[in-house]
């Protein structure tokens, strides 16, 4: 099997096309304070566009500004109940788990029906005095930023960011000039590539829209419907901080199978339940389990299926990787970014690799015919 040799001369292009990456990669990170707007604002009117064409098309809204208008306000008319509906309860279930996370490792003897070896453990490494210093001091949002720097540093820059009046404009107005020309955004681009690469680029960025399909959309709306779905049950069984847990269990879903991870703070919240109700503490974490279960169910034999079909993405760890690579590298920007160009690096390299194997291929195939 004949191997090709590496020259001297695919050793110097070589170089110069990973330094050309490297430099356009460092270029994104000191121009991201610039291009993060415009990457929101894609990331937003990619994932508005199906309303718009359900307003131009379905509803007969002719005129296009006027579809992407009635989206954005449909949108933010959801987004004002949501806030209206759930912010106040979660507001009062934080106020009173922090009570009873006051009052459970402040006395000893409260809690007693809690299993004496997980009081134990909870009270050997939890600090009682640390915890009610947080919970007292006036600006809570003080103690975070001195607890969690790094994700204090994270959150402030993106808030700040969002939410200056300047950006927020930006944004909005990328949004609708996104929207208005999104066909010819979306499919324009293919004739600014050379013929000669059209088909190979056509078929990986191809590959890319098809992982961000089932990623962005249909992911983001399995999560929104897995932490409805938590939040009712969490709220049937009367569990504390329902809403709240349930809908930060659906937000760790939209990366597949890390909602496992809610079962730490469902666990601690058991803890303070049962003390605070004197209930079985074994029962109020069995009734939470169940509600785990009966979502899974619901998820994986019902919303699932019918809204990402049998097609798999990116798989859990490798979104995890990516997003924590492109993050640590590049910021929000990184985030933002990560999941298409570890997709595009994936197709890449598959189709690389296919083209490779077929090479291969066909030079024994032409080797036997030698032969013979």
């Amino acid at each position: 099997m004949a191997q090709k040799k590496i020259t001297f001369d695919s050793f110097i292009r070589g170089v110069i096309l990973g330094g050309i990456v490297i430099a356009l990669l460092m270029l994104l990170k000191r121009l991201s304070s610039v291009l993060l707007p415009f990457f929101i604002a894609w990331l937003i009117a990619y994932m508005v566009y199906p309303m718009v064409t359900f307003f131009q098309y379905r509803l007969r809204v002719k005129v296009r500004i006027l579809a992407i208008f009635c989206a954005l306000f449909t949108l933010l008319v959801i987004g004002g109940a949501i806030f209206y509906f759930f912010v106040p309860p979660m507001l009062a279930e934080f106020g009173r788990v922090k009570d009873l996370l006051i009052a459970y490792f402040s006395d000893a003897s409260y809690g007693s029906n809690v299993p004496s070896s997980l009081s134990e453990f909870l009270r050997q490494n939890v600090d009682s005095n640390y915890l009610s210093r947080l919970f007292h001091q006036e600006d809570f949002l003080a103690a975070l930023k001195e607890s969690l720097p790094r994700i204090w540093q994270l959150l402030t820059e993106s808030v700040n960011l969002l939410f200056s009046f300047f950006t927020f404009l930006l944004i909005l107005l990328y949004v609708v000039f996104i929207l208005l020309d999104y066909e010819s955004i979306a499919e324009g681009w293919v004739h600014l590539i050379p013929l000669k690469y059209r088909t190979h680029v056509v078929h990986l960025l191809t590959d890319v829209k098809e992982a961000m399909n089932r990623y962005f959309r249909g992911q983001a709306f399995v999560a929104f419907c897995v932490g409805i779905l938590f939040s009712i049950g969490f709220l049937i069984i009367d569990f504390p901080l329902a809403v709240g847990l349930g809908l930060f269990i659906g937000l760790l879903n939209m990366v597949p199978y890390l909602q496992m991870v809610g079962f730490i703070p469902t666990i601690m919240l058991a803890i303070l339940k049962a003390a605070d109700t004197g209930g079985n503490f074994w029962v109020i974490l069995a009734s939470a389990i169940m509600v785990f279960a009966v979502v899974q169910v619901i998820q994986d034999g019902f919303i699932v299926p019918r809204v990402m079909g049998h097609i798999t993405g990116l798989n859990p760890a490798i979104i995890l990787l990516s997003l924590s690579i492109w993050g640590s590298l590049m910021g929000m920007l990184g985030m933002i970014i990560a999941l298409p160009l570890t997709s595009l690096m994936l197709s890449y390299y598959q189709r690389y690799i296919a083209h490779h194997e077929r090479r291969l291929r066909e030079q024994d195939a032409d080797a036997e015919d030698e032969e013979a």
